[in-house]
């Protein structure tokens, strides 16, 4: 069973679609269970996320899950997105099937995958 988070999430995501002029993009995916999920983030000069949004190819708690991720890194510095974990995921999205936990690891996952690209295009931008 669901929470009434992850349901609200899943109907109502707030940061659901790309982002045009992202710098920083990380795509991740569980191959068991199909979940796909893709974290466009636009990092300000400072290091700051100022946006980010998703795109998620997955069941009710794959999209809550990213859409939780997206508010809890923004307004943060991209050092401390890296330290946002599944578990801060899943405690605000509350009850879910045992099976479905894997949902707020890969948002976790979207998050250093976004985050490393964006490291890796300021890299080639410094060149």
């Amino acid at each position: 069973m669901y929470s009434k988070q992850i349901i609200e999430r899943f109907k109502n995501p707030k940061n659901a679609g790309g982002l045009r002029g992202a710098n920083g993009i990380g795509k991740v995916g569980n191959a068991a269970c199909g979940d796909i999920m893709k974290m466009y983030l636009l990092v300000n000069e400072d290091g700051i996320i100022e946006q980010a949004r998703f795109k998620t190819f997955g069941c009710c708690a794959a999209i809550a899950s990213t859409d939780v991720a997206c508010d809890l890194i923004k307004g943060k510095s991209v050092e401390e997105a890296l330290k946002v974990t599944n578990k801060q995921v899943y405690e605000i999205l509350g009850e879910m099937p045992a099976h479905k936990i894997h949902c707020s690891v890969l948002a976790e996952e979207s998050i250093h995958a976004a985050v490393e690209d964006y490291y890796k295009r300021k890299e080639k931008e410094s060149k």
